[in-house]
């Protein structure tokens, strides 16, 4: 699972999902799960302090299995398509993952054991 905190002193808008990039490749992001949207279209609005999730699946038993040896997270603009900021690094949970063709990530969520649930069925 992936989360993140408001650090700031106002109010964080975080519009769809995160950008995940499994491994070198910058060019392709992780396929987000639509139904795991919880309220269609809107952003998910966090205070400071306040905490944020998302579900991250990096082998789904799909076809073309490869090494991830990074992770890497980027967020969304208000507008489609587009990134808020640089992307960062993600700390590795083991020195390489197996991720396949049957990735998927969730939309943000505030609640913590929501988001899981879109990609445990899967």
């Amino acid at each position: 699972m992936l989360s993140g905190r408001n650090a700031g002193d106002e109010k964080c808008d975080l519009h769809r999902y995160p950008l995940v990039r499994l491994g070198a490749d910058p060019r392709t992001t992780v396929p987000v799960t639509k139904d795991s949207d919880p309220d269609a279209g809107r952003p998910v609005t966090i205070a400071p302090g306040e905490e944020a999730y998302a579900a991250l699946l990096v082998s789904g038993g799909a076809r073309d299995e490869y090494e991830a040896k990074s992770i890497t997270l980027g967020l969304q603009s208000g507008k489609s398509g587009s990134g808020a900021g640089k992307p960062v690094d993600v700390p590795m949970p083991v020195d390489t993952l197996y991720a396949d063709d049957g990735r998927l990530v969730t939309y943000w969520t505030t609640a913590s054991g929501y988001s899981p649930d879109f990609i445990m069925s899967k």
